[in-house]
């Protein structure tokens, strides 16, 4: 990539998984532009961060943000281009399908999906100037998906086929397209899914909480021993960090041993027996 600093944009940089690559990166030598949907929340990541590393506003459902921080992009990466792009913003929206608000399921898809190719259209041009890469951050619920996150799972299998059709699109510019999917990663994610998923159950009507405290209570117990075994949010910005820097990266990246057995399962696993096993380890009614 040249003599030249390296320069990579990070959507949902506040917390979590993009807070640890903004770090992570930044400590590698790259100018991290760490996007971030107010800049309150930015103090954290840039106490422990160089004076390089620059927090941009950006909220991946609106497009005036995203043109706002584009602009601010191309001005910091300068004629060299954009090196890299972590589209990692996302959200999760839990509940069984029949009582999930449509407007939720719309968000859902707004943040996860929308958002990420209004991100990739507006930077692309800058990412051909550098033969730059894209990384988006899926997750094993984008291969295998779960009762009562199917919200969340849905929007992350639509991000592989994204991440798919790009990568043949964008491959004549020397453009390389990877995505990464990890298992149970220790993030405020699931905490604010949590809160969401209780504010959502308050809510619903009790012939439905009835209907399907069987199928909740199951997914509870196995999130809860999940976010026990889950590993650091820096193992994941180990992986982007390779992904921007191999020199020919792989498609798909899976993070955590929770993740690859799970690939494994939906690999070998005919769907029938799939359900029963996942039925069993759930305690699911049937």
């Amino acid at each position: 990539m040249g003599d030249h600093m390296r320069t990579v944009l990070i959507t949902g940089a506040s917390t979590g998984i993009g807070a640890a690559c903004a770090v992570w990166l930044d400590r590698a030598g790259w100018q991290v532009l760490a996007g971030v949907r107010r800049l309150e929340d930015a103090s954290a990541l840039t106490a422990q961060a160089s004076s390089r590393l620059k927090p941009v506003l950006l909220d991946v459902t609106d497009l005036a943000s995203i043109e706002q921080a584009r602009c601010i992009v191309a001005m910091q990466a300068g004629a060299d281009g954009l090196h890299g792009l972590v589209n990692n913003a996302g959200i999760a929206v839990a509940g069984p399908l029949e009582v999930v608000p449509i407007p939720d399921l719309r968000r859902q898809f707004e943040v996860n999906v929308i958002g990420q190719v209004a991100v990739t259209q507006a930077m692309l041009p800058l990412l051909r100037q550098a033969r730059g890469r894209i990384v988006n951050m899926g997750s094993i619920a984008g291969r295998a998906a779960m009762p009562v996150m199917g919200p969340y799972s849905a929007s992350k299998f639509a991000l592989e086929a994204l991440t798919d059709a790009l990568r043949l699109e964008v491959q004549q510019w020397g453009i390389q397209v990877s995505i990464v999917e990890p298992g149970a990663i220790a993030t405020p994610i699931w905490e604010k899914s949590g809160a969401n998923a209780a504010a959502l159950e308050a809510a619903t009507p009790e012939p439905y909480k009835q209907l399907y405290a069987g199928v909740v209570a199951g997914v509870k117990a196995r999130v809860a021993e999940a976010a026990g075994r889950a590993i650091p949010a820096e193992r994941v910005a180990e992986v982007v960090a390779e992904v921007l820097t191999a020199r020919r990266p792989r498609t798909r990246y899976l993070v955590g041993r929770d993740a690859k057995v799970r690939a494994m399962m939906v690999k070998l696993l005919p769907d029938r027996l799939a359900d029963r096993l996942m039925t069993k380890l759930l305690n699911l009614p049937h």
